[in-house]
């Protein structure tokens, strides 16, 4: 029979991602979170109110979304008390953490050159997306078991690299599962992933028809109405009791 809990956190399961941003000085930064989830090519990523990170954000709206692999778990791990401010939050100090200005060299990974936007990659990640903010808003402001603010940034995903390991033999645009191996965290603890489990229904269908506008021919065309005909369908406004309040529009960047 379940029993009622009140777990201090809620960490179920999701992805480590290594998000580099650039300081103020131009120095890059480098910081590791799990709560990140994507939709698309949209992410949104929680983050706390206080961070370095969030900060860089707010200033170059450009990021990177460095995805580790489990064979980056201690590299990770080594990042895991560090932030990029000077002055350590009071709340981070009691946490136990330290400033440390060179995440890079403190972790041992290697900065990549990026494409469209200024910060660095992470050479030994697999997976990078480099990404510009479109919007950074309060999240759980109600919450009285949110200890500290944090806010929600929605990121726009520009450009993908994945090492050519990862991808389906025949479909240069396409990640295999059964290749990549990302590193999880779940309740503050590190996880990898194991082999599938069952074949999935939803893998069937072609993945391309996920993104309609890039197919070509009379398919292409075909999607693209349906796309056209949803939207206009389900793009609509959501009750002004689930509108953000005065103070969300103030975030917005």
């Amino acid at each position: 029979m379940h029993e009622t809990i009140e777990p201090a956190i809620l960490y179920t399961g999701t992805p480590v991602v290594l998000i580099s941003t650039l300081n103020e000085d131009g120095a890059a930064n480098l910081a590791p979170m799990s709560s990140a989830w994507q939709l698309g090519w949209s992410c949104l990523l929680g983050l706390d109110a206080s961070s370095k990170t969030l900060q860089n954000l707010r200033n170059t709206r450009e990021c990177v979304l460095n995805f580790a692999s489990i064979d980056m778990v201690e590299a990770v791990d080594r990042l895991a008390l560090l932030t990029g401010s000077r002055r350590v939050p009071l709340h981070k100090t009691f946490l136990g953490y330290r400033s440390e200005p060179d995440k890079f060299a403190a972790a041992g990974l290697t900065p990549q050159p990026s494409i469209l936007v200024k910060p660095p990659r992470v050479k030994e990640c697999k997976l990078q997306m480099e990404a510009r903010v479109v919007s950074i808003a309060p999240f759980a402001k109600g919450d009285s078991r949110m200890a500290i603010p944090v806010r929600a940034v929605e990121a726009r995903i520009l450009r993908v690299h994945a090492d050519p390991c990862l991808r389906v033999e025949d479909h240069p645009n396409r990640i295999d599962p059964d290749k990549w191996r990302p590193l999880m965290m779940s309740f503050r603890r590190f996880y990898g992933l194991s082999d599938g489990l069952y074949p999935s229904r939803l893998a069937e269908g072609a993945e391309e028809l996920y993104a309609p506008g890039a197919r070509g021919g009379l398919r292409g065309v075909a999607s693209k109405a349906i796309v056209r005909a949803a939207s206009a369908r389900y793009d609509v406004r959501e009750p002004p009791e689930l509108a953000p309040g005065p103070e969300t529009a103030g975030e917005d960047v």
